[in-house]
Order: C-alpha cells, then structure tokens, then sequence
C-alpha cells in the first residue's frame, strides 16, 4: 500500500494507525502514564511557543513521513514541532524539527525503529525519547554537519534543552501530572 491508498483507506474507526512499509500497523490505545506525559510536554511546548512568538506548531499523534521508503511510510510519533506553515487540513506534517516519542514498556522495539526511520527526515533537528515508568529521556541531536550521533544523549536528572526550538525545562517537569513513576537508581 502506498502512503496515498493508505490514507483514502484508513478508517476512522478511533484506532490509530500508520503506514510499515506499505502494511497498515494498528497502535493500541495510550496508557494513562503515557497520555498524561505526552499531554504535559504538549503543554509545555505549546506554551514555550507562544511565550516566544515562535511562528511553530505542536502536533499530538502528527503523520510524517520518513525520506528512505517515502511512498509506503506514514509513521505517527506521540508529538512532532513544525515551524513551517500548517492547515488544518493537512494529512501529514510538513517539515518537523522535533520529534517526540513517550517509550512504554510494551512497545520498545516499535518506538526505536520509528526514531531511526525519523533521522532520515531532512528537517529533523532533534528526536527526544522520554520513557513512560522512569524518570528518563534519550536525545538524539543532529551536529552541525548534518550527521547523527551513534549514541542518544541519556537524562535522568537535571535540566532537558530542545536547541531546535530554545526549549529549556527540567526533566522532572514532563512527570508533573504522570502517575508515581520509578526514580532512576
């Protein structure tokens, strides 16, 4: 199926679906913890938007698609920033800077092979990993060349900045409104 058939066929049936090389992929429905941390770093960057003027878009659950494979993937991570133009109309998101993923434990090996098809986005600046029952976040960064490094840039304490976007907030703040989580340790 291609990114086209995918999205005159996908039904709006309240699941959510995306597009697996050419095989439509079922997601099951967020978890508590999940929602409540994807729904807290929305706010958060929607908020650090607005305060700056920034002329960007935070989207929950966006379609993007990967370059490598571009006719038979549509992926949908938890969140995504535009700073390109936007209509509510659109079918997938233009031009992303950051993509956001909340890993849960069931769906580990779905979550990173979506990250490593989302570094072939040419826009993409930054992918930030936030882990649903530990206070935890893997970043992964573009360097000024353009290249991606081996290894994300693990947090489990301290202060997270987005340089795609200025953002800067501490880790603990996108657990504010999740359910009692693990501590690191």
């Amino acid at each position: 199926m291609t990114v086209a058939e995918f999205l005159e066929w996908c039904p709006a049936d309240g699941q959510r679906w995306e597009l697996v090389d050419g095989a439509p992929r079922a997601m099951a429905p967020a978890k508590v913890g999940h929602g409540a941390i994807q729904s807290e770093i929305a706010a958060l960057l929607r908020n650090h938007l607005l305060d700056r003027g920034q002329a960007c878009t935070v989207v929950t659950a966006p379609g993007v698609i990967p370059r490598v494979r571009a006719a038979t993937n549509l992926r949908v991570p938890d969140l995504a920033v535009t700073c390109a133009p936007v209509s509510p109309t659109d079918a997938t998101m233009a031009e992303p800077v950051l993509i956001v993923e909340i890993l849960s434990p069931s769906n580990g090996a779905e979550t990173w092979a979506n990250v490593w098809t989302y570094t072939t986005i040419p826009s993409v600046r930054e992918i930030l990993v936030v882990h649903q029952v530990a206070q935890r976040a893997e970043l992964l960064r573009r360097d000024p060349g353009g290249d991606w490094p081996p290894e994300p840039l693990t947090l489990t304490e301290g202060e997270l900045a987005l340089d795609s976007i200025g953002f800067r907030v501490s880790l603990a703040a996108l657990y504010r409104t999740a359910p009692p989580l693990r501590l690191p340790g």
